[in-house]
């Protein structure tokens, strides 16, 4: 199972914890606010990171959900 995150806008805040611990998931604008990158898949090796990011949020602002692949 994949997993992919998602910041929801309207709740971020720019504290920026989630890029601070996993640059390579997430990506700040010009007033600091972050999104994911692309599509936002986590990569296997990233995924404790991802965890790590939703649970430090202080805005619940990210969100780490499972993806079902297709076969």
């Amino acid at each position: 199972m994949a997993l992919r995150v998602h910041v929801d806008p309207g709740r971020c805040q720019g504290h920026n914890r989630c890029y601070s611990i996993a640059p390579d998931l997430f990506e700040l604008d010009d007033l600091g606010m972050s999104s994911e990158i692309g599509p936002g898949m986590v990569p296997a090796e990233l995924a404790m990171a991802a965890r790590r990011a939703e649970a430090n949020c202080p805005e619940r602002a990210v969100a780490v959900v499972d993806v079902v692949e297709e076969p």
